[in-house]
């Protein structure tokens, strides 16, 4: 007896708690008889993949899974932002260059209000599953074999299990659908993230079965995404070339794979996953926003301004809503984004009244100005609870913003009212801007080229006017702003 209690500990340490409970539930399953029609769904599966490759794959995943350490994540800044903004003396500025003349077509008329639209995307009968996508309604038909894929038992052959099944199913329209949503929305890939996210929230109500459906469905639209195991949860990783700020990240092959839904949220540790990508998918996940979503619209109006000078702009809070979900991507991405064209144009047309037939370097200070003074100063920390850059529209939208986001808007401004170059300029705590103008002042050499300092956050400085703290400083980073 003594061995055999000695023997029934071994077995216990080996297998864990899990074994019992994969033996209470199998007990379970074969009580009403649907153990052994799991186990034929599975063998039927593998018979009906739809997809040649998903043979392979099988195989790939049926392999030892191997432990993965979490990499190092980075912050944007290497040390936390001023929490106040010192003022500089106002004084007037040099007046040199060339008069200003701004071409910007005047703003159309406001269309009313468009309805909300719906678009079901398989009209053969009616949606099954349903729900508001930033304004717009969506609609989709999930065939039951996909709602009855499961993710059991609570490990690796679970996962492997759940393939099989949606392998097999009837998915294929599911995934036309899904393109074609992409493509009536103009949605880039966060968006497109964003769209599977809810759509597999939307099949199961248990997260680890949506995650796994989001996986499914990212490798047959050809990303690179992976699936890990922590504590018997499933970790879903999307592999991105750019680095995704405050996020775990993994190495696969010298590629970084990053858990989304973990950003800025709690940490992970080790977890098991697999080396090979599925078959023929290795798109990253790229989150460069060049075009706006086609969300349907919600406009809002918004007056902004300082001393005399009062513009009233308008909006769609299904494009502010949009960009409040993104994710620290990096600063290329935001200081390259549009501005919504109605937007710019209202406050072009405002700005134009005052700055045509000045010279530019008076034109600039007082675009410089509006963008130091028609916000209050705060740290994303205070008003977001973490840091948050700001796309230009955004900026506009909000009441408060910090350094960068006024690097952003002011260099989108300069670049589009003004057709002249501009770079963001990054320091260790701190975001101003450069322009390439041939005037006097603090300036940064980048490459070959001399770029003058403009503060965004300065409160009334001037065109060529550094923060004190920063003149001595080298910059930390560039980022080059587009043209277009």
């Amino acid at each position: 007896m003594q061995q055999n209690k000695a023997g029934v500990q071994k077995l216990y340490k080996r297998f864990g708690l899990f074994s019992i409970v994969l033996i209470l539930s199998s007990t379970l399953l074969n009580a009403s008889g649907s153990f052994e029609n799991f186990k034929r769904s599975q063998a039927k599966s593998f018979k009906n993949y739809k997809d040649e490759r998903d043979t392979a794959f099988n195989k790939y995943l049926k392999a030892e899974w191997k432990s993965y350490s979490k990499q190092k994540s980075f912050d944007l800044y290497e040390q936390p932002k001023p929490t106040k903004i010192p003022k500089a003396k106002p004084h007037e500025i040099e007046k040199v260059g060339p008069k200003v003349n701004i071409k910007v077509p005047k703003p159309k008329d406001a269309k009313k209000p468009q309805a909300k639209q719906i678009i079901i995307v398989k009209k053969i009968k009616p949606s099954d599953i349903e729900f508001d996508f930033f304004g717009t309604r969506l609609g989709f038909n999930i065939s039951q074999d996909i709602k009855s894929a499961s993710f059991y038992p609570r490990d690796q052959e679970g996962i492997i299990n759940f393939f099989d099944s949606l392998a097999a199913s009837e998915y294929v329209q599911l995934l036309e659908d899904i393109k074609n949503v992409k493509k009536d929305l103009n949605l880039n890939d966060w968006g497109l993230y964003l769209l599977v996210h809810e759509l597999s929230k939307r099949v199961y109500n248990i997260e680890d079965n949506s995650k796994l459906l989001s996986w499914f469905i990212f490798n047959k639209l050809g990303y690179a995404v992976k699936i890990g195991l922590v504590d018997k949860h499933v970790v879903l990783l999307h592999y991105s070339e750019k680095i995704i700020y405050s996020t775990p990240s993994y190495s696969f092959a010298n590629k970084k794979f990053y858990a989304i839904s973990k950003y800025a949220k709690g940490h992970l540790g080790r977890l098991y996953s697999y080396e090979q990508n599925y078959p023929g998918s290795d798109k990253p996940l790229d989150l460069s926003l060049n075009t706006l979503p086609k969300f349907t619209q919600n406009t809002q109006d918004k007056e902004l301004g300082f001393k005399d000078f009062k513009v009233s702009i308008k909006y769609n809070q299904n494009i502010i809503d949009f960009m409040g979900t993104y994710p620290q991507a990096d600063y290329d991405t935001f200081f390259n984004a549009p501005m919504q064209k109605d937007t710019y144009e209202q406050l072009a047309v405002a700005i134009k009244k005052y700055v045509d037939g000045k010279k530019t370097s008076e034109a600039l200070n007082f675009v410089l100005h509006f963008v130091q003074k028609s916000f209050e100063y705060q740290r994303d920390e205070e008003q977001f609870g973490r840091e948050k850059v700001m796309f230009a529209q955004e900026a506009l939208y909000y009441d408060k913003s910090d350094c960068e986001d006024r690097a952003v808007l002011f260099s989108y401004l300069v670049k589009k009212l003004f057709k002249i170059g501009v770079l963001g300029v990054k320091y260790k705590d701190h975001m101003a801007t450069a322009l390439y103008i041939p005037m006097s002042g603090d300036s940064v050499k980048a490459g070959s080229k001399r770029f003058v300092i403009a503060d965004p956050t300065y409160i009334n400085s001037n065109i060529g006017q550094s923060m004190p703290k920063y003149r001595p400083i080298k910059p930390q980073s560039f980022i080059m702003v587009n043209k277009n």
